[in-house]
């Protein structure tokens, strides 16, 4: 059954490769993203049984990233017919199928429960990812492609080194070595302190460089600037947020060890540091697809800083997980509608667009207004349980720096995404590129809806799951 929830999305992957139709072809991902769900939703509610050996199972953490990768693949493969039909000019064979691989390849990293499956996955995850950065087969494409790769290259290699010195902490305290989580944990005590230290930071900067925290988020501005919609919308709220259930994970190990507070410590100083990078870039943004991408550093930030502060700020942080991949979803493919519609990213080209495209310049704005923690929405509930956690553990320089970073980040995008939606249309307007089709601006709808509702009403199942994982990260083993 665990299998399934892999090699269902990599089946239909496989059959997209080898279909010739360009018109069929992407409903092959909306038939895969539905299916997915489907044994999500029976995963989630029913169960899943561990399988190789314990090698593959679903944790409290895993059930989170799990939910929002499934949700919000599912939305948008209902977008990528529509989204692709637009883009006749180009085969769309290695795009649908790498996108299908890469949702394989993620539930994959959400499953793993040994150290060095989770290495493989994650590297097959960005491997999957890369061709779609290359979608619309510019320079400027090319160069983040192969940015993305280069700097994810030295990321997981740094990884993979920290993963042999984690197997070695054990030997050096003449234990039996392993690489599985659960044994991880209950052999914390006594592992090496000075191999388990070494192999925390190789590994925290490993997959910090996944996830995008600073200073290793060089990759993001350009990769995001030049993937597709759909493109950024997984990869900021499905790639980044496999990441950081790796270094989840490892948080648990170092719970249970001499080295919890330097775990602790080191989460919150990144934490910050990623904040204050993203605000400062985000000022005055001229290109409005890159300032979504210092936003995805800013929060990156906010849930390592949420990890580390522990406590009630740590259920934030799983919150916020959820909250801010959905609402990064709405940001990406309102944008994409907008970049579409004007050929241009910059903001003295694109103006007006809520008169140009009233549905996705309306959406654009209130996924701003969202993200950036206004109420109702989702990130609002999440945001505040992690400012609430600070102050409760009495961090309040912490608490005050975190606001004065949210503002500043608001202020700086606020500029940007008022001069993209405001005024009259810098160009003059094309009736093909002015019309909004249903198919995609109903996807973008849900995913603005599930936001608000999440932050006015959080269903008990998931109150359950979050505080479930709570409690799995923080409660030692014995």
């Amino acid at each position: 059954m665990v299998w399934l929830l892999i090699l269902i999305p990599l089946g239909f992957g496989l059959a997209a490769a080898l279909v010739s139709s360009n018109r069929w072809r992407p409903w092959l991902v909306t038939a895969g993203g539905l299916a997915h769900l489907v044994w999500t939703g029976w995963s989630l509610f029913g169960g899943l049984k561990p399988a190789l050996a314990g090698w593959l199972a679903l944790d409290p953490p895993g059930r989170i990233v799990l939910g929002l990768v499934s949700v919000l693949f599912a939305v948008c493969s209902l977008y990528a017919p529509g989204y692709l039909a637009e883009r006749r000019e180009r085969s769309n064979r290695v795009f649908c199928a790498c996108l299908l691989g890469m949702l394989s390849m993620m539930t994959l990293v959400i499953l793993s429960q040994h150290l060095g499956l989770l290495w493989v996955a994650v590297e097959a995850t960005t491997l999957a990812a890369a061709p779609l950065l290359y979608f619309n087969h510019t320079p400027r494409s090319l160069e983040a492609t192969w940015k993305y790769l280069l700097i994810g290259s030295v990321g997981i290699a740094l990884a993979l080194l920290g993963t042999f010195f984690m197997a070695y902490a054990g030997l050096g305290a003449g234990e039996e070595p392993t690489l599985l989580f659960g044994d991880l944990a209950v052999l914390a005590p006594r592992l090496s302190t000075p191999w388990l230290h070494a192999a925390f930071v190789l590994l925290l900067v490993g997959y910090g460089t996944k996830m995008g925290l600073a200073p290793m988020h060089t990759w993001k501005p350009d990769a995001y600037g030049e993937a597709p919609g759909i493109a950024g919308a997984l990869l900021s709220g499905g790639v980044t947020s496999c990441a950081f259930l790796a270094i989840l994970r490892l948080y648990r190990i170092c719970r249970n060890t001499s080295e919890a507070a330097f775990a602790s410590h080191a989460l919150i100083l990144m934490g910050l540091l990623s904040m204050a990078v993203a605000a400062v870039f985000v000022i005055r943004q001229r290109d409005f697809k890159r300032m979504l991408a210092y936003s995805s550093v800013e929060h990156m930030g906010v849930l390592a800083l949420g990890t580390g502060l522990g406590g009630l700020a740590l259920a934030g942080a799983l919150l916020h997980v959820i909250t801010n991949g959905i609402t990064k979803g709405v940001m990406f493919l309102a944008a994409g509608n907008i970049h579409r519609s004007y050929g241009s990213k910059w903001t003295e080209d694109v103006q007006g667009a809520i008169r140009r495209l009233p549905w996705s310049g309306s959406l654009f704005l209130a996924g701003f207004l969202m993200v950036t923690g206004s109420p109702p929405g989702g990130p609002f509930r999440s945001l505040f349980g992690i400012l609430q956690g600070a102050l409760q553990g009495g961090h309040t320089a912490i608490a005050i720096s975190f606001l004065v970073l949210l503002a500043v980040v608001f202020i700086g995008m606020g500029t940007t995404v008022l001069r993209v939606v405001q005024g009259a249309p810098a160009l003059s307007p094309d009736p093909a590129g002015s019309r909004e089709k249903a198919c995609l601006v109903v996807p973008i709808l849900l995913l603005a809806g599930l936001s608000l509702w999440l932050g006015i009403y959080l269903p008990a199942p998931v109150e359950q799951w979050l505080q479930g994982a709570a409690d799995f990260l923080e409660v030692v083993p014995s």
